[in-house]
């Protein structure tokens, strides 16, 4: 037996545990959900065959549509509300931190991500509530003459997904901040470029590749998040996984909860390759 076979069969073997996870605990369980998409609720059975109904009613139903261009937006403006606090912020660490200080910085960076989800989100709305922090001292400031309403709002799920997602963006900015030469920055100093300018023109472009990787994270976690919304926001305004949930707990449709979730997964996929395509551009 040559060399190269060994090799392969031995790669074959490390991979093999890998695939067959994959296998058991994706593939099946994906291909279930997209054959019990295909499946019909009457009365309380589920009856199985190739039909779509459930798939026209997503896209025929005012209130399914809803939820999927509230998610969307919400996303949207997640992602881009935390990209524009975390790019600064990770630039400031990387930059203008002294570097026996920003062990810590970073350590302050990742407090969110030691606390869950529910704990973070009730947190929030502690503070967002009538009574809560905010209320009291924009009262007791005069700003307010009394409170308002911010909690069972999207400004109040925003709020909460922002506060996490900003430190993810920016630990993974950082990142890619830390590993550009200052030798770009002098060189574009040299030629005249002023340091707003050796910013806007050489360092953002160097560090989009990592902009849009945790873009990218930021908008699937975002997008799928259950949570939060429900926290948060309330029963106002339905996301995408709030109505799958829905489906699942009063009404028992499994069969429109999976197509529901399939098409929560074709918006991640789609919204993958448009990552991913621009990244392939870049590199060209």
């Amino acid at each position: 037996m040559s060399i190269e076979r060994i090799e392969k069969r031995q790669g074959a073997t490390l991979v093999a545990p890998a695939l067959l996870w994959t296998l058991i605990f994706f593939v099946l369980p994906f291909l279930a959900m997209a054959l019990m998409s295909l499946s019909h609720l009457e009365g309380r059975s589920v009856v199985s065959g190739p039909d779509l109904r459930n798939y026209a009613k997503i896209f025929t139903e005012a209130s399914l549509l809803k939820g999927i261009a509230v998610s969307l937006e919400i996303t949207v403006l997640v992602t881009v509300i935390s990209v524009a606090l975390a790019w600064p912020l990770a630039w400031i660490i990387a930059t203008r931190v002294p570097v026996r200080w920003r062990r810590l910085a970073l350590l302050l960076a990742v407090l969110p991500f030691w606390t869950s989800y529910v704990v973070r989100s009730y947190s929030w709305a502690l503070v967002l509530g009538e009574k809560g922090v905010v209320m009291n001292a924009l009262v007791g400031l005069g700003m307010l003459s009394e409170p308002v309403q911010i909690m069972a709002t999207r400004s109040a799920t925003v709020t909460g997904f922002v506060h996490f997602f900003v430190m993810l963006l920016t630990l993974t900015i950082y990142s890619n901040l830390v590993q550009l030469s200052p030798n770009y920055a002098r060189a574009a100093e040299d030629l005249g470029a002023s340091r707003w300018q050796v910013i806007r023109l050489v360092i953002l472009p160097l560090t989009l590749p990592g902009v849009v990787t945790g873009a990218f994270l930021t908008f699937v976690l975002c997008i799928g998040d259950y949570i939060t919304p429900q926290i948060l926001g309330g029963n106002n305004e339905l996301t995408l996984p709030q109505l799958i949930m829905l489906q699942l707990g009063r009404r028992g449709d499994y069969p429109m909860a999976s197509a529901l979730s399939l098409v929560l997964m074709l918006i991640v996929t789609l919204a993958y390759l448009a990552c991913a395509r621009w990244l392939k551009m870049e590199r060209v």
